[in-house]
Parts: C-alpha cells; sequence; structure tokens
C-alpha cells in the first residue's frame, strides 16, 4: 500500500508556491471578469446593475452562424489532416534515413514559420480568382488544413518513432495480410495515442485560428475568432464577453481531453499488451 508523502514547507518550497498562486491569478483574473462581465447587465456599473443571460442570446443571435461555421470548418480540417496526416506520418517513419524524408518533414512543418497572414494571402493569390470557391468555406478550410497539417503529423510521428513498427509490419505480413489491411488494422491502432493528440490538437488550433481567417473571410464566411473581433469592435463591450465565454466553453472541454486522453490510451495499451 502506497503511502502519501508529506510535503514539508520550507521557505524555498512557500516561495515556489507564492509565484505559482500570483502565476494563475495574473493569468485567470482577466478570464473571470470576462466571464462576470457577460452576464453583467451593464459592464460599467458592475454587479450592481445586476445580472442577465441577454448578452448571451444575442450572441447566438447575431454570430451563431459563425460558431455553426467554426465547428464544421474544424471538424473538415480534422479529417483531412487525418486522412493526408496518418499516411504522411507512416512514410517518414518508415523512411527515416532517406534524405528526402527529411526534407519532406520540413516541408510540411513549414506553415508553422510562416505567419498566418502570409499563408492567407498565398492563398489568395494562388486561388483568390476562382469567384465560387473564393466565396465557400472550402477557402479557408484549405488555408486551415495547410496550417493544420504539421501538428498531425507530428504527433503521429512522435508515436510511431518509439514503437517497433517495422516488425509488427513484418509479422502482419508473414500472416499473409495485405499492405492496406496492414495499415488499417496494425499501424492505425499503435498510432492512435499521437492521432488522438493531433486531432485535438488540430481542432483547438482550427478553432481559435485568427489570422488566415480573417484574410480569407467574407461577410458570408465569417469565423468564431472573426466574429469574435468584430463583436468586440462594433459591438457592446458585454456582447463580445459574452463571445468569449462561448468560445471558452467550446475549447476548454477540448483542452482538457488533450491533456487527459492520450495517456488514457496509453495505459490501456500498455495494459493489453501486458495481458
Amino acid at each position: 500500500m502506497k503511502t502519501k508523502k508529506k510535503l514539508h514547507w520550507t521557505p524555498v518550497t512557500i516561495a515556489q508556491a507564492v509565484v505559482t498562486g500570483l502565476t494563475l491569478l495574473f493569468l485567470l483574473a482577466p478570464v473571470v471578469q470576462m466571464v462576470l462581465t457577460a452576464f453583467m447587465k451593464n459592464a460599467f456599473r458592475g454587479p450592481k446593475a445586476g445580472w442577465t443571460t441577454d448578452w448571451i442570446s444575442k450572441v447566438l443571435e447575431l454570430y451563431g452562424d459563425t460558431i455553426i461555421r467554426s465547428l464544421g470548418i474544424a471538424f473538415g480540417t480534422l479529417v483531412i489532416t487525418i486522412l493526408i496526416g496518418v499516411p504522411c506520418a507512416w512514410v517518414l517513419v518508415r523512411e527515416e534515413r532517406r534524405r528526402w524524408a527529411g526534407l519532406l518533414e520540413e516541408a510540411l512543418i513549414l506553415p508553422l514559420s510562416i505567419p498566418g497572414l502570409a499563408i492567407g494571402l498565398g492563398i489568395l493569390l494562388i486561388w483568390g480568382g476562382w469567384g465560387e470557391f473564393r466565396q465557400s468555406n472550402l477557402f479557408i478550410l484549405c488555408g486551415h488544413v495547410m496550417f493544420c497539417l504539421p501538428f498531425m503529423v507530428r504527433s503521429v510521428v512522435a508515436v510511431l518513432r518509439v514503437e517497433p513498427i517495422a516488425a509488427y509490419e513484418e509479422a502482419s505480413a508473414t500472416l499473409g495480410a495485405s499492405p492496406f489491411t496492414t495499415f488499417m488494422r496494425v499501424v492505425v491502432p499503435v498510432a492512435m495515442p499521437g492521432i488522438i493528440a493531433g486531432g485535438l490538437m488540430v481542432t483547438t488550433v482550427s478553432l481559435g485560428e485568427f489570422n488566415i481567417s480573417w484574410m480569407l473571410q467574407t461577410p458570408d464566411t465569417r469565423t468564431l475568432p472573426v466574429g469574435m473581433a468584430d463583436a468586440y469592435a462594433s459591438m457592446r463591450l458585454e456582447v463580445g464577453s459574452a463571445y468569449t465565454f462561448l468560445f471558452l466553453v467550446i475549447l476548454v472541454p477540448l483542452l482538457t481531453l488533450m491533456q487527459s486522453l492520450p495517456e488514457r490510451i496509453r495505459r490501456r495499451m500498455a495494459e493489453k499488451r501486458s495481458k
């Protein structure tokens, strides 16, 4: 039976606790204030003015389409990055000793080092003249896929590189499985922790991505972050805060999953292997 170790408070640990507490206060105080403002009848009068949910209703009325659109784009980005990123990661791991594999990996992560505005400008210069495509949500989806794909590739590569994937594939081929069957029933399950981690990261990044979305948007294709900026710029402070509150309601559960789910999957896989 394990016993919990008691924490011995020394001047060093006390100082560490104080610094940690002050840091958390510094980070969380604006968020708490924003949440409170979202439910205040009048932000300038403060709690004395009373509380209301009217601002939440107003955001859903004025910007509900941006929330639905962002969720759809995030889901589309997730599906496409999985379909492209997992095979790419598998190839990179299998061929990592070849020079072209290193160049390909660098090319795939290049969008992370380029400002979103520059990526958006490049997409505009190449495909901006395609009228119907330019006016559709697919235009923004392309930008999100380009920006988010490296997160999926790197997450899956990190998992596959610590597994004896070549031995698994060889065993599968010895049993008569086709390359496609081996990929779907061996590689994908082994890579699942990376797919889950990468998928959650892709979803959260896509939902919160502003620069590319702002560069590529039209009045009919605004996304959640762009709508949030518009709410703060042209509406009451309470409306912008309510919009941000709804954004957190969507984003915080995803961030929680991103922290806990991959580790749970690794534990379950380790337990299955040990049986």
